[in-house]
């Protein structure tokens, strides 16, 4: 795929398949709402799915591995599609270019860079436990609720999740632009609902438990 419609074929793509990825991650986090023996039976699940079938953990790697390669596709695919953008423009247009540029535009770059390298530093916190937040390493309910009492972590949180909100919203409608579905005013209409429904949802789901955590109504 190196023609420009192609490249946006596979962001798009890729894109809504991360779309799936954060409405379950999110799901899973609201697990703790219940109690920790919820949210740990659900991780301990993730590990034994489809055994024997598939040794421990095989479902999880095999899963990280195909957001793995959906990533590297969106983020080659963006890139490629940004320097062929500027390099038609010209570097007469630059001025215009920089102010042309809408906010949604400018936070799918460099709002994608930063929740790339957020998504870095949440693995090295709760899966190859790298960083260690709160001094404990029990199970992964009390991992979560020990972070999450640290005022400072959770401020992470919330920025990096209003960078992902601005890249759902303008990436579900570009991703339905992109697939063709948005040929009439009612489809331009319920793309643009689709986006803002889902940024929104993912937004206040993933910001409940760490505000709840912090704020002492999960212990």
């Amino acid at each position: 795929m190196h023609s420009s419609i192609g490249l946006k074929l596979m962001m798009a793509v890729s894109g809504l398949y991360f779309v799936f990825f954060v409405l379950f991650h999110m799901y899973g986090n609201l697990k703790i709402l219940a109690s920790h023996e919820a949210f740990d039976t659900y991780a301990h699940h993730l590990r034994t799915m489809f055994e024997p079938i598939l040794p421990y953990e095989g479902f999880l790697w095999i899963f990280r591995l195909t957001l793995i390669i959906a990533l590297a596709a969106h983020v080659y695919s963006a890139l490629t599609l940004w320097s062929r953008a500027n390099t038609a423009r010209g570097a007469k247009y630059e001025v215009k270019k920089a102010a042309a540029a809408s906010l949604s535009s400018k936070w799918m770059r460099w709002g994608g860079i930063a929740l790339i390298l957020f998504v870095l530093f949440h693995l090295a916190q709760f899966t190859l436990l790298w960083i260690n937040v709160g001094g404990y390493r029990g199970t992964p309910a009390e991992r979560v609720v020990l972070a999450f009492q640290q005022p400072w972590l959770v401020l992470i949180y919330v920025i990096a999740l209003l960078a992902l909100a601005m890249h759902l919203r303008h990436g579900v409608w570009s991703a339905c632009q992109t697939l063709g579905w948005t040929n009439t005013a009612n489809s331009r209409r319920y793309a643009n609902l689709a986006g803002v429904a889902i940024s929104a949802i993912t937004v206040i789901g993933f910001l409940i438990p760490p505000l709840a955590i912090l704020f002492g109504v999960i212990q």
